[in-house]
């Protein structure tokens, strides 16, 4: 399949059709990767690929019988072009079914059909990943128990747009607005009680084990464990007009358009979500941040309203001297702000307390937090820790080397602070990525770094993504610190997500490369084996049924 150049005629057809997909889902097209095809005779389709520019690059013959599937011609077409999975959309804006055959879908001499390619999205639960592919379709794999198995919904599970997930399982938005969620059926997997409810969705929000969907009028709809806001009857006749949801484990929190708030769930006992204390204060809300169990919203003025449970970080009597906030960071068990003069506030729990360092916390640029310490980066480059020391908040034994400091990462013990020149400067708990020294000189040009957290100060591990798009692991092996299984896979990657103690690298080409604990999603493999023979039993069924169907 040789490439050539593609027609002038046909750059403005293609042009045309992508207008059209474009406008029917509203703008929400990545188009980096495009291709097209055009029918130039009965059975031969001439393929080609577009940029971001909408240049046509190669176009490539492929020959197919009309009683083929649309799935097989979308094959042939992936492959002439070396691209991931797409969808094959035809000159009115629509997807084409890919079950059909070829002549049912009635494609006629001389159209133009886009082949669409979005880009790979993941998502972690706590032990799986969900990967929405180029074609809209849907992969998963890890602990079943966490949303690692989708088989359940596979076959729903086509134009999805995103994912959203909680520490247990998944929910996807598909392309009409509707919803699939699989997982542990306790703890938001299972929607069908509201599942007619679940329309025209826009955004989704998750606490640890239940969702919150925010629908185009305005509304809400939640499912999952009651404990952890699954249930929002009690505020349900409030929840208009929402315009964003923040969650900690356990509750969920509104922002709706007039800037108050409704908030509803427990604090991770059987004590109910309880604002009435506050309601009053919670007006011209402009951001909420969370810890565990305790919110913290800046309103317009600068001031800060706190709810939830006290010990992390919910004691409202304790935050009348914060004025002038710019910025609040959260760990799991506290809340340090930023103030307009770039001093910083910390309130609640004592271990948390920044009292020992306060005349260090001038001009404060950002604040980053492992479960029980914190590391600011001041307008100087250089980095302040408070906390246990356990978790990375004794920095002082690399103190000389934070100078020049970008940008720092955390897993739930410790921290690693990429530097101006790309080398990177770690402390904190060993198990937990404390000590880069087994790969300090591969840590040349990071560009960026991801951080399996582990749970509770043990087992975590961090992943950077050097400028030639390699990566460099360190922490604990179990959680993702050992690549060297993979290491020739890990080429040109553009992104690294995390479960807690695995790691899933999005490469160039749109493929995905896996490593860490097993049973947290670290073994992608075998899933990706069993499906891809899944995938070719199932076309070999449809080929049979669809020429038994154009035989009648």
């Amino acid at each position: 399949m040789a490439a050539s150049e593609a027609k002038p005629d046909q750059d403005e057809a293609i042009k045309a059709v992508f207008k059209r997909f474009d406008a029917d889902q509203s703008g929400n097209v990545d188009v980096s990767e495009l291709g097209w095809l055009a029918v130039s005779s009965v059975g031969t389709f001439v393929l080609g690929d577009i940029n971001d520019r909408f240049f046509l690059r190669r176009t490539a013959a492929v020959k197919a019988d009309l009683n083929e599937t649309v799935q097989t011609l979308k094959r042939q077409a992936e492959a002439a072009l070396e691209v991931g999975k797409g969808q094959l959309v035809d000159s009115s804006g629509g997807v084409l079914d890919v079950h059909a055959s070829i002549k049912r879908a009635r494609l006629q001499n001389g159209d133009v059909l886009v082949l669409h390619i979005g880009r790979v999205q993941v998502q972690a639960t706590r032990a799986a990943f969900a990967a929405v592919l180029g074609d809209g379709s849907v992969e998963t794999w890890g602990d079943a128990d966490f949303g690692g198995d989708s088989s359940a919904v596979q076959d729903q599970l086509n134009h999805v747009k995103q994912i959203q997930a909680s520490a247990f399982a998944f929910a996807a938005i598909l392309g009409d607005g509707s919803v699939v969620t699989w997982g542990d059926a306790d703890f938001g997997g299972d929607s069908s009680a509201v599942q007619d409810q679940l329309n025209n969705v826009k955004q989704i929000q998750a606490t640890a084990s239940a969702f919150a969907a925010i629908l185009g009028d305005g509304s809400v709809v939640t499912w999952g464990d009651a404990a952890c806001g699954g249930d929002s009857r009690a505020v349900q006749d409030q929840l208009n007009n929402v315009k964003q949801i923040q969650a900690t484990a356990f509750a969920f929190a509104a922002i709706l358009g007039d800037g108050s708030v409704v908030s509803w769930g427990s604090w991770g006992d059987v004590m109910a979500v309880d604002i009435s204390e506050v309601q009053d204060q919670l007006k011209n809300v402009q951001q909420i941040q969370t810890t565990e169990s305790a919110f913290a919203a800046i309103l317009g003025d600068g001031s800060v309203v706190t709810w939830g449970d006290v010990p992390n970080g919910g004691a409202c009597w304790l935050t009348d001297q914060l004025k002038h906030v710019r910025q609040i960071q959260a760990s799991d068990i506290a809340f340090a702000a930023i103030l307009g003069d770039g001093s910083v506030q910390t309130w609640n729990n004592p271990d948390m307390d920044c009292v020992v360092v306060q005349d260090q916390l001038k001009n404060v640029q950002h604040i980053q937090a492992t479960a029980a310490a914190c590391a600011a980066i001041l307008g100087s480059a250089s980095v302040v820790t408070w906390g246990d020391e356990d978790y990375g908040g004794d920095s002082s034994a690399v103190r000389d080397q934070l100078q020049n400091v970008q940008q720092i990462q955390a897993t739930s013990g410790a921290f690693a602070a990429i530097l101006v020149d790309g080398s990177v400067v770690t402390w904190g708990d060993a198990d937990c990525g404390g000590d880069s020294s087994a790969v300090q000189d591969q840590l040349r040009n990071v560009q960026q770094i991801q951080a399996a957290r582990g749970r509770d100060g043990d087992s975590g591990a961090f992943a950077a993504i050097l400028g030639d798009g390699s990566v460099v692991t360190w922490g604990a092996s179990e959680a993702g610190g050992d690549s060297k299984a993979v290491q020739d896979q890990l080429r040109n990657v553009q992104q690294i997500q995390a479960t807690d103690s695995a790691f899933a690298a999005i490469l160039g080409d749109e493929s995905v490369v896996t490593w860490g604990g097993a049973r947290y999603g670290g073994d992608r493999c075998v899933v990706q084996e069993e499906a891809e023979e899944q995938e070719e039993e199932e076309e070999e069924e449809e080929e049979e049924d669809t020429h038994e169907e154009d035989q009648e």
